[in-house]
């Protein structure tokens, strides 16, 4: 007999808004053993499904779900050892489950103890996944599924490859942690440094998955966008003066303040331009602001800061007619000296065509060769649409459409681009569309 709709609905939000912070425990007392600790995660979440119709839902559903997944692998060790597959000795084993303390079931209690924020254990897992003994991509691709949660399938299109390679990328992955031994842990002072790159870069591919949804039929997460700002902060305490946190974080902010305009009653996209600004959180976007005040003063300029810079001039004006396109442009050409990268100059050309003309920004796209190089993203297709319909190119800007709509993958963008569609024979297309698919976002 299948579970009752309501006992599904339950489990789904488990997994969605706490899975991360049960695995991350989860891999601790699992001694680091990644593909263990998700196994028993996974089970432990389907029995929620199986035992909850019939017994009532916990008083706490979090913390049923962690004792239970540490039950299964208390149980999985067992039968590992019986069946002689352990390396470790009886001695080793009962040491390990004694390890299974008060203090860690304590973490999933209605009223928890504060808990030191570098001893938070979803940064011991953002660190460790972002390990440099592992490739780069391995780095981003193993925070997406373990931390993000993404299901591979998106990972995989992320990374051009098929789901079945990058499955086998990730399992890889996991293993290199289990036998190198990497340390479940946040680094020392010494290693920080070189480590915050491949973090920062991961925890803003969690906060743009969360606000820009890659399929599905909400354009965005807010938990995912919010679990990205908060560890954003932790990092930030263990390194206090660093500019391009402070950049990366007021850049989550000021993009996040605006979560409750970018849609409509009708689950409708909001084009930036069209937004009513009373809907977006001010004291979120003056924290923002503030931010990037202080990171830009300290003269250690940086992406993160440059990208929190052009946000600004997006959030600060009182309309969208007031925006300083002219400087938004000249921010995005110095972006280009750190980030190299086609969709860094297709919002270069989007500003210009703002700036200047639309015919400005189509000769940069086309001098640049991105109709090549961005050939399969919707995003680039929206925006040339968008351009080439403020330059009367209607026709090809039909054609810009459809192309978009037969990549896009998330329903809200889709509804935007059929109604972009629909309105082109017989009227002029209202302007304000452009930015919403560059970094200004929507």
């Amino acid at each position: 007999m299948s579970a009752p709709e309501g006992a599904l609905t339950i489990a789904d939000q488990i997994s969605r808004l706490d899975s991360t912070r049960i695995l991350a425990t989860l891999i601790r007392v699992c001694d680091g053993d990644f593909q263990l600790a998700e196994d028993v995660l996974q089970e432990a979440l389907l029995a929620a499904v199986q035992h909850w119709p019939r017994t009532g839902e916990p008083r706490d559903p979090a913390a049923w779900i962690f004792a239970t997944a540490r039950r299964k692998m208390i149980d999985q060790r067992r039968r590992e050892r019986t069946a002689a597959q352990t390396r470790t000795s009886l001695g080793h084993y009962l040491a390990f489950e004694q390890t299974v303390t008060a203090a860690d079931e304590e973490l999933f209690d209605e009223t928890p103890a504060e808990e030191p924020a570098l001893l938070d254990d979803r940064l011991r897992l953002i660190f460790t996944c972002c390990h440099p003994a592992l490739s780069l991509e391995a780095r981003v691709a193993l925070t997406l599924r373990v931390v993000a949660r993404l299901e591979t399938s998106d990972i995989a299109r992320a990374f051009l490859v098929s789901e079945s390679t990058m499955a086998q990328r990730l399992v890889r992955a996991k293993r290199k942690i289990r036998d190198a031994r990497i340390p479940y842990e946040v680094p020392g002072a010494h290693h920080l440094q070189e480590r915050l790159s491949g973090v920062l870069a991961v925890l803003y591919l969690i906060f743009n998955e969360g606000y820009e949804t890659t399929s599905g039929d909400t354009l965005f997460q807010g938990e995912l966008c919010s679990e990205a700002i908060r560890l954003a902060r932790l990092i930030g305490q263990l390194i206090p003066d660093e500019p391009e946190i402070l950049g990366m974080l007021a850049l989550m902010l000021l993009h996040d303040a605006r979560r409750g305009a970018r849609v409509n009653a009708g689950q409708e996209l909001v084009l930036l331009a069209d937004q009513d600004r009373a809907l977006w959180d001010h004291q979120q976007i003056a924290e923002g602001l503030a931010m990037v005040e202080v990171a830009l003063r300290q003269h250690r300029p940086g992406p993160y800061q440059i990208q929190a810079a052009i946000a600004a001039l997006h959030v600060e004006p009182a309309t969208a007619a007031e925006t300083d396109w002219r400087q938004i442009a000249i921010l995005y050409h110095e972006l280009s000296r750190y980030l190299s990268n086609p969709i860094v100059t297709l919002n270069h050309a989007v500003a210009v065509a703002m700036a200047v003309s639309p015919d400005a920004g189509l000769r940069l796209i086309e001098e640049s060769m991105l109709r090549q190089s961005l050939a399969g993203n919707h995003v680039f297709h929206a925006a040339l649409a968008d351009l080439l319909c403020r330059a009367g190119r209607q026709a090809e800007a039909a054609a810009a459409y459809q192309e978009a709509l037969g990549l896009c993958r998330n329903a809200v963008e889709i509804r935007y681009l059929q109604r972009q569609l629909a309105s082109l024979p017989g009227s002029a297309h209202e302007p304000g569309g452009v930015n919403s698919f560059g970094n200004a976002r929507f």
